[in-house]
């Protein structure tokens, strides 16, 4: 009974850190709240993508307590290897707990030992209106003792709350409430720290911005933040920003389906549903393996689609015709 009391408490205050303060502040708020029923060393969450098997995931818009500034940086370096943050995203909607540096994959080990992430408590949600995916993680280290079956029900029950007030934040910001109108929409606060970002516009600014990452906003369109409301071109595609309180709205304005893909994404694209490795096809397009990776990434953001049976049927049904080259 008073660990439900205490569960409550934490809800309501939640609840009230939502309204008070904004997206901008109530999910690290919110956990620390949290921290005090379900105790850890330190936290991060945010939204990531993930395709094919063979692309690494990618974390974009992210937060974080007790954990350094090149925290996701660093992941990122390994995300390819990491078993952990794989079977979280297959397990859409569950938690998933782990302990101990176990990784198959050495370098795994080596990073989570760097920030003594010994026990591990994550859950993943599906954001259908994104096209991305919504995840908490959890840590203790190496002396604390690992997290147990109750706590995984307090945490996925306090994590479903927290989903629904930021999901429902976004949504009063860039007034969509249906379909997948959010995948063409990003929120960021006017530094150029991301509060939400979807698949499509993630996509269409890694292709302009070759090496951007999120969570932060490229230099080039935080420039423009100051003169909001303003159209700025980014490729093919105009952007909108539009001021909401301490925050801008990013508005992408894409051309016809039909001219989605650039030709050599369209060529990788064909080249993976047709059974490549995305190895073979950088040997055979004389690419990097790493931009093979980001062609497959953004073909999977741009079309919406989620497997290679998916991909292959989008380009047979001209979904994804290429732009013509000059």
């Amino acid at each position: 009974m008073a660990t439900l009391q205490a569960f409550n408490r934490c809800v309501l205050q939640l609840a009230s850190l939502a309204r008070e303060e904004g997206g901008s502040h109530f999910i690290a708020d919110g956990l620390q709240s949290f921290r005090e029923l379900v105790p850890f060393a330190s936290a991060w969450w945010g939204e990531m993508s993930t395709g094919a098997a063979s692309v690494a995931p990618q974390s974009w818009m992210h937060g974080r307590i007790d954990l350094p500034d090149a925290f996701a940086a660093e992941w990122r370096q390994v995300a390819g290897f990491d078993s952990f943050a794989h079977d979280t995203l297959a397990r859409v909607g569950r938690v998933v707990r782990d302990s101990e540096f176990t990784d198959p994959v050495e370098a795994v080990n080596v990073f989570a030992r760097r920030y003594d992430l010994y026990h591990l408590m994550c859950i993943t949600f599906e954001l259908p209106e994104s096209g991305l995916n919504f995840f908490v993680c959890l840590y203790r280290g190496i002396d604390d003792v690992a997290f147990d079956v109750s706590e995984e029900g307090l945490f996925a029950a306090f994590c479903d709350h927290l989903l629904q007030l930021w999901r429902f934040q976004v949504q009063d910001m860039i007034r969509v409430d249906t379909g997948n109108g959010a995948s063409d929409f990003g929120v960021a606060r006017l530094d150029g720290s991301l509060l939400h970002i979807g698949a499509r516009l993630c996509a269409a600014i890694e292709r302009e911005v070759p090496g951007w990452h999120g969570s932060v906003l490229p230099s080039e369109v935080i420039a423009q933040l100051h003169k909001v409301p303003c159209v700025m071109r980014l490729g093919r595609c105009a952007l909108t920003l539009s001021p909401n309180g301490e925050h801008v709205i990013l508005s992408l304005e894409a051309p016809p389906p039909g001219v989605m893909l650039a030709p050599r994404e369209r060529t990788a694209a064909m080249l993976f549903a047709a059974g490549h490795s995305y190895k073979e096809i950088a040997r055979i397009l004389s690419l990097s393996p790493a931009t093979v990776r980001t062609y497959l990434r953004n073909c999977y953001a741009q079309l919406g689609v989620k497997s290679k049976v998916e991909l292959g049927s989008a380009l047979r049904s001209g979904l994804a015709g290429g732009e013509k080259s000059a």
